[in-house]
């Protein structure tokens, strides 16, 4: 019997005291399209960390590529043992051009000093290529969409010759249309012998392209099966060990003054002539492909890309909104997409980022801090949002995906908001953390707040919202509401009105 390609045998893995892995055996066939999965917090980032020479696991366990045995994985090793990894948080450098950061790991790699541009470019440009995409090379990537930042990932582990591609999340961001040719991309590697490790919380993707599915709870390997063993059902019941239900979405009290209007709203390039309304106690969901413009709506009401026309009204009123202090003083929050970038500070801990909206309010009467009372806030919210965390003190980069978004969200609604508008909350999120959040905004709505989610996912909005409006280049299409408000009818409408809205 042939060697697998890569082969672990008693993975195990500790930070400060919390145990990541616990004794994993996990293999890779040449060739094979894999599949990682479980819910965040699980391991799996880990486990790619190690497989990628980022991590040193605990001594005891073996790694060994194609047969051969290693006492110690660097990440220039494992590179140089054909692993190219895209991972979750992209690893990108928003400074540098696309192209350069397409070639950074080859040149890395390579040990070179000096480098030409043209070298760098044409490391890109075959890049591009094999993947049949176009991306702006000589363009900053902080001037790139999520999409197209992806994108780029997904490119740069395509500089060198790549025996095991592993993909964290890398869908993430990306329409249906980009899914597709990824996926194209992935079968064509399998037919030249490329294995991939593919990370995915999208159930209906793991079934499109997986082999085999290797299923981690809590640090432990739970098992490795075949697809046709596995159904939604039963593949969410390994992973978080429960069955998810959904509660049913009770209508909001239609009498009295809406908390939020919109009227004629427009921003040339952006949006134009968006209307709505949002009531008390009410959740309602915005979705579209990208570039539909919902992002840029959401931008605008929190004063950050300001509205250049029409009306916005809080509890009837007409108010302006041309800055976050501005929005933030009308008692709208806003949680943005990329909690890596926007919504955290890295570094910081824990306790740290929790305060970070609500400092001043915390200071006593002669603006001094209040060491207790900081202390006690914060062990209130992370009992309250069930955030799993050692120690308030610890480093938010170590949290998992899920903890990190209860941090964001527990960060705003600190504040005591009215309105909050949540940009895909549960975006790279395990379905168990989906369901947690999905019942703090549930329960946050039962209060009396009005919540806007933004989201791809129609499953998640037709679970969680009273109305669901769908936007197609940047116009309002249609608004679904009561017995409305299905997957079928709302997925039909944002395929239909992509192409519809576009004159």
């Amino acid at each position: 019997m042939a060697m697998p390609f890569l082969s672990l045998r008693g993975i195990t893995k500790s930070f400060s005291g919390v145990q990541a892995l616990k004794n994993v055996d996990f293999d890779i066939e040449d060739g094979e399209i894999h599949c990682l999965a479980g819910e965040n917090g699980c391991g799996k980032s880990t486990l790619v960390k190690i497989i990628a020479g980022a991590y040193q696991p605990d001594p005891g366990g073996s790694i060994a590529f194609s047969g051969t045995s290693l006492r110690h994985v660097s990440a220039i090793g494992a590179i140089h043992h054909g692993v190219g990894v895209i991972y979750q948080d992209l690893s990108l450098f928003p400074t540098l051009t696309v192209a350069e950061n397409i070639a950074m790991s080859q040149l890395i790699a390579q040990g070179k000093s000096l480098v030409r541009k043209r070298r760098i470019h044409d490391l890109a440009t075959r890049a591009v290529e094999r993947i049949g995409i176009k991306l702006p090379l000589d363009e900053l990537l902080g001037n790139l969409s999520m999409a197209d930042q992806q994108l780029v990932a997904i490119c740069r582990a395509f500089t060198s010759e790549v025996k095991l591609l592993i993909m964290d999340e890398p869908t993430t961001a990306l329409t249906r249309r980009e899914v597709d040719a990824l996926f194209r991309v992935i079968l064509d590697l399998k037919r030249r012998g490329t294995a991939t490790l593919f990370i995915s919380h999208k159930l209906d993707e793991v079934f499109e392209i997986a082999e085999r599915v290797t299923i981690l709870r809590d640090g432990e390997k739970i098992g490795t099966y075949q697809p046709a063993e596995l159904d939604d059902a039963s593949l969410s019941q390994l992973m978080t060990g429960m069955s998810p239900t959904y509660e049913a979405v009770e209508p909001p009290d239609p009498a009295g003054v809406p908390l939020l209007e919109i009227e004629g709203l427009s921003l040339p390039g952006n949006f134009r002539d968006i209307s709505l309304w949002l009531l008390p106690g009410e959740v309602l969901g915005i979705t579209g492909l990208l570039g539909s413009g919902r992002t840029e709506l959401a931008l605008a009401l929190f004063g950050l890309n300001p509205a250049s026309a029409g009306r916005i009204l809080r509890d009837g009123r007409p108010v302006r909104i041309r800055s976050v202090r501005d929005a933030m003083g009308h008692g709208i929050a806003y949680v943005p997409e990329n909690r890596l970038l926007q919504g955290l500070v890295l570094h910081q801990s824990v306790a740290k980022n929790l305060l970070l909206t609500v400092l001043r309010r915390l200071r006593t009467r002669f603006g001094f801090t209040d060491p207790e009372r900081q202390r006690e806030q914060v062990r209130q919210w992370i009992e309250e949002f069930k955030i799993k965390v050692p120690s308030p003190d610890a480093r938010i980069e170590t949290l998992s995906g899920g903890n990190q978004q209860r941090v964001v969200l527990a960060k705003w609604i600190a504040l005591g908001p009215k309105v909050l508008i949540l940009d895909n909350p549960t975006v790279g999120i395990d379905i168990a953390a989906k369901s947690s959040i999905h019942t703090i905004i549930r329960n946050l709505a039962g209060l009396g707040m009005g919540i806007i989610i933004i989201s791809d996912e129609v499953n998640e909005l037709v679970h969680t919202c009273n109305r669901v409006a769908v936007m197609a280049k940047g116009r309002m299409g249609p608004v679904f509401s009561g017995a409305g408000v299905s997957i079928q009818a709302i997925a039909r409408a944002v395929a239909g009105n992509h192409g519809e809205m576009a004159g």
